[in-house]
């Protein structure tokens, strides 16, 4: 019989931080809840379906039925203690995950029995890849109708390219699937009830010839893998339950091999083995490369060692009943309630008022909190997700999660104009606990624009605000801040400024060329030049028309947009000896200005973005045709590891629902960026094209 407690000081080496990785839907968060219940954390089964689970505990989350925030728990297994982060399966939460990987030690990937592996696999699995996060797969639902472990397997290796090293054997198949024989003891599992439990007995006689094939299948695959067990192969043509067991901890931990399990976690069948495969496969803090940072421009290492120095990097924020709480992964030192950190970023100190063990929604009150633990902090103010916290006496700072650039945006406001002061609160709160979200002010329109991941994410987000007591706001499109240019220009343009009204008359007489700036139309700029001879026009009424030149610019002649693009130069004019002055000449040089430009070829610019498009390759085709139609200019492509990365300029305007639109279209297997790169010609009423929906 496991312990489901550990004592407070449980040494390194027992303990395990890992997240729970899947494509939505594939049953993330009922493993973790029967991971709780398993684990006596819990009394209860929570349903996902019933909005009863501890994980998703959002009110978003228990309406929408997916997970939407990272959400931390502890529990403990076979005397160690398990730090479990279940994440977001939805593409639009990605950066959540992200944040989580970054502090994480190891992984359980989570697979549908049936769909094997889906588009948001792929993605957290590249995700978990870059992080160099160790991983086990457990293939869940097997038994729903069409279940198949082969299949999901195949899948696996086929699109995320491990070795996966299958340790089980299925007991019955979709709606009679009662258990699994245990490939490494050669001994069945078999699960009566819901309670989880299993009754271990000998491997079914109908099954033995296939396990023993199973089997030597596994002892091949590892003993090609791992020299030390190819020895043993070698020489006795099997291996040991011991040697396989040490064989697969040390190909987990090095990346080489992905250990795969499988179940129900929804009939609660398969944890408890789950569990064994964590604590015997996935690593320790001490197992895996010390933490890395710089301080006064050299890189310094810190070890998992309680007596190090403090050092800890804060992964998410958020407000919680107890107060502002900074969840914070610590990789060296201890810190006791009381202490103070440096938030290094700020270089501000911060006294730690509470440290806790977060259970979801719940916590449990720390005296401190060493090496390998992830807790939450409340007194440290000035932190946020990526933050770095340290001792004040040895400084350090860590890199921090990478945050990804927003793809979508949409126009807030509040529907009171006395509401606009609260609205700007809650955005910044927003922005505050998901660094994913960015808001800005349009400085030409004025519409306060909040961008995000995706539409679910601004919805979310959006939502967020009213829920937490903030002001109703209306959402809408923003507008794209257009230009207007000078495609050909004039010469030797004439303008004369006369004004008398009984007092001191107004006198400016001035003549202008107008050109565009550059060769090619969506060139940016304004440049003014003098090309008066012989004092027709002073210097002092020179900078005066080159100001009121700048006047007009303001204002285009076609639909009323800011101009750019242009070069005028003043070749030209005269004066009058009392009624001339610099007020005559700067309305010479905006009216003046303005009349030229309607004798001008002018074109409206719209904002054009360079667009990275990564998508699988059975589906360039209809990714090209979607380009087309929202008039992108493809400029090349590469095949990089069986994905086409397509390059293009669009217009903005037509990126908005581009990022749902994609996923759409590719079976959420595509992503892209967008990089704001200038200006191009934007059609005319009479000839654009129908909008891209």
């Amino acid at each position: 019989m496991r312990t489901h407690i550990t004592s407070p000081a449980t040494p390194l080496t027992a303990v395990r931080n890992l997240g729970i990785l899947a494509h939505v839907d594939a049953g993330k968060t009922t493993v973790t809840e029967r991971i709780l219940y398993a684990t006596g954390t819990t009394h209860k089964r929570g349903e996902v379906h019933d909005g009863t689970t501890v994980t998703d505990f959002d009110p978003q989350e228990r309406d929408r039925g997916i997970t939407i925030f990272a959400a931390a728990v502890s529990c403990a297994w076979d005397g160690c203690r398990i730090n479990l982060i279940d994440t977001p399966g939805h593409v639009d939460f990605a950066d959540e995950v992200e944040r989580s990987l970054r502090v994480l030690d190891g992984a359980v990937a989570v697979f549908d029995a049936v769909a094997g592996v889906e588009p948001q696999s792929e993605s957290v699995w590249r995700q978990a890849d870059r992080h160099g996060v160790p991983r086990i797969a457990f293939v869940n639902k097997l038994d729903r109708a069409g279940a198949d472990l082969d299949r999901a397997v195949a899948s696996i290796r086929e699109r995320l390219h491990p070795a996966p090293l299958v340790v089980q054997l299925p007991i019955g198949a979709e709606d009679a699937f009662t258990g699994v024989v245990d490939l490494v003891r050669m001994r069945a599992l078999t699960w009566g009830d819901a309670s989880g439990t299993a009754v271990e007995g000998a491997v079914p006689e109908e099954l033995r010839e296939e396990a023993v094939r199973r089997r030597r299948m596994l002892a091949e695959a590892v003993a090609g893998l791992h020299p030390g067990a190819l020895e043993e192969f070698c020489g006795q043509d099997t291996l040991s339950a011991g040697t396989l067991t040490a064989a697969l901890r040390d190909l987990t931990r090095t990346g080489d091999g992905v250990v795969v399990l499988a179940g129900s976690a929804y009939r609660n069948r398969g944890i408890e083995p789950l569990l064994d495969a964590v604590v015997a496969c996935l690593p320790s803090p001490l197992d895996v490369p010390a933490v890395r940072g710089v301080h006064a421009g050299a890189e310094q290492e810190r070890a998992a060692d309680p007596q190090a120095p403090f050092s800890g990097l804060v992964f998410k924020v958020n407000a919680g009943a107890t107060g502002r709480l900074a969840h914070v992964r610590v990789y060296s030192g201890t810190l006791e309630k009381g202490d103070t950190v440096r938030e290094q970023g700020s270089g501000r100190g911060e006294r730690v008022a509470r440290i806790l063990r977060v259970m979801a929604d719940r916590h449990v009150p720390l005296d401190r909190a060493v090496a390998g633990d992830i807790v939450a902090l409340v007194g440290v103010k000035s932190a946020r997700a990526g933050s770095t916290l340290c001792d004040p006496g040895a400084p350090l700072l860590l890199e921090p999660p990478t945050v990804a650039e927003p793809v979508v945006s949409v126009a807030v406001e509040a529907r009171r104009a006395t509401d606009t002061g609260p609205l700007a609160a809650a955005l910044a709160r927003l922005v505050e606990e998901d660094p994913s979200l960015v808001v800005r002010t349009d400085a030409e329109t004025g519409q306060t624009v909040l961008s995000g991941m995706g539409e679910l994410h601004l919805e979310v987000a959006v939502e967020k605000v009213r829920r937490e007591g903030g002001p109703e706001v209306t959402v809408g499109r923003p507008r794209v801040a257009c230009r207007e240019t000078v495609v050909a220009g004039v010469t030797g343009f004439g303008y004369r400024h006369v004004k008398q009204d009984g007092g001191a008359g107004q006198f400016a007489h001035v003549v202008l060329d107008v050109e565009p700036l550059g060769p090619e139309v969506g060139a940016t700029g304004f440049e003014f030049r003098s090309a008066v001879v012989g004092g027709s026009v002073p210097q002092e009424y020179v900078r005066a028309v080159e100001a009121g030149c700048r006047d007009a610019l303001a204002e285009g002649p076609l639909d009323g947009h800011p101009v750019t693009g242009l070069r005028v130069t003043l070749t030209d004019g005269s004066t009058h000896v009392k009624d001339s002055s610099d007020t005559a000449f700067r309305t010479a040089g905006r009216l003046g200005l303005r009349a030229a430009l309607r004798a001008c070829a002018t074109a409206v610019l719209e904002p054009v973005a360079e667009v990275t498009v990564t998508v699988p390759e059975d589906a360039v085709g209809t990714v090209l045709g979607d380009l087309a139609a929202r008039r992108g200019r493809v400029g090349g492509s590469e095949t990089r590891r069986g994905a086409t990365v397509l390059t293009a300029t669009v217009p903005l305007a037509e990126l908005f629902g581009y990022a749902t639109r994609l996923r759409s279209r590719t079976q959420g297997r595509g992503t892209f960026t967008a990089r704001p790169t200038g200006y191009a010609p934007a059609p005319r009423p009479d000839t654009a094209p129908a909008p891209t929906r």
